[in-house]
């Protein structure tokens, strides 16, 4: 699996010309794109913070998860992931993810948490990592306490799980 960090000219292509973003990922995009809570909002909401915090916030928000077929190469879009944003003045990174229906549970969802905690884990000003996820979701807290996270509390209905170093 790949992951490639989304950028304002990804999510212009999504909201204006979704069908562009195949080719401007070089993968496959099934009809049922976007998946989860990644929404035409969230999509809004986050152009809008690269647009106003500009390079800084490269790599702070969505990454696009692209499997990658070992024996032909295909390359599909199977989901995201990402941050809430950069650090806040704690040191604290909340991350989300989701899982296209048909590519659930064979471990995309796991491996998209994995690399964003390990690429979080490598900035020194990052103190802790938070997730948050329903808790009717079985899947996303097995998810989530297989990468280390325990849970910590509720937050608006949602469970609150931190990162244990």
């Amino acid at each position: 699996m790949e992951l490639i960090s989304s950028s304002a000219v990804h999510i212009r292509i999504e909201l204006e010309t979704p069908l562009l973003l195949a080719e401007k990922l070089n993968a496959t995009v099934s009809n049922n794109w976007p998946s989860g809570e990644y929404d035409r909002d969230a999509m809004e909401f986050f152009l809008s913070c690269f647009e106003n915090g500009g390079e800084a916030s490269q790599g702070w928000y969505g990454w696009y998860a692209i499997n990658i077929d070992p024996v032909s190469g295909e390359r599909t879009l199977i989901g995201s992931g990402g941050y809430f944003g950069p650090p806040d003045s704690n040191g604290m990174v909340e991350i989300g993810y989701s899982v296209l229906p048909e590519w659930q549970r064979r471990g995309y969802a796991t491996e998209i948490v994995n690399t964003l905690v390990s690429h979080a884990s490598s900035f020194e000003k990052i103190n802790s990592i938070v997730a948050h996820t329903s808790p009717e979701n079985e899947a996303s807290k097995k998810v989530l306490i297989s990468n280390g996270f325990r849970e910590v509390g509720v937050d608006d209905g949602n469970l609150r799980f931190e990162h244990v170093s």
